[in-house]
């Protein structure tokens, strides 16, 4: 359960700084790149403080990854209009409506800094625990 609280935190606290970026940033790369690296934290909480953190937290990140690359592309094909949702904004703001490259590797750097920052912590919570 202390897991499950800490993802559900720290998705809180994403949410929030999205949202700042959201509202406070426009056409700069804070909002165009630096939103996308972070998103794929958010969407790794919230999986995470579901499943109670119990899943393996690489293959987690991955599957993110895959989950983010894929909205991109269904982003390309106009996804959005196709289902028919396409005059309702905020689902053209949630799910997006133009595909980019950029927002892929943006995507793959916030997975790496993601895995990289499991890597860390399960290396300093083995320290600890000797």
């Amino acid at each position: 359960m202390k897991k499950r609280i800490l993802y559900i935190v720290l998705l809180v606290l994403i949410i929030a700084v999205e949202v700042v970026i959201a509202f406070t940033q426009h056409d700069n790369w804070i909002r165009d790149y630096l939103g996308d690296v972070i998103v794929v934290w958010a969407v790794y909480c919230l999986v995470q403080s579901v499943a109670g953190g119990k899943n393996n937290h690489y293959i987690v990140h991955l599957c993110v990854l895959a989950f983010a690359f894929i909205v991109e592309f269904l982003q390309k094909i106009h996804i959005v209009d196709l289902i028919g949702l396409g005059d309702i904004k905020f689902f053209r703001v949630l799910i997006g409506t133009s595909f980019a490259v950029e927002d892929l590797i943006s995507y793959a750097i916030g997975t790496a800094v993601g895995c990289a920052g499991t890597f860390i912590y399960s290396k300093i919570k083995k320290s600890v625990g000797k």
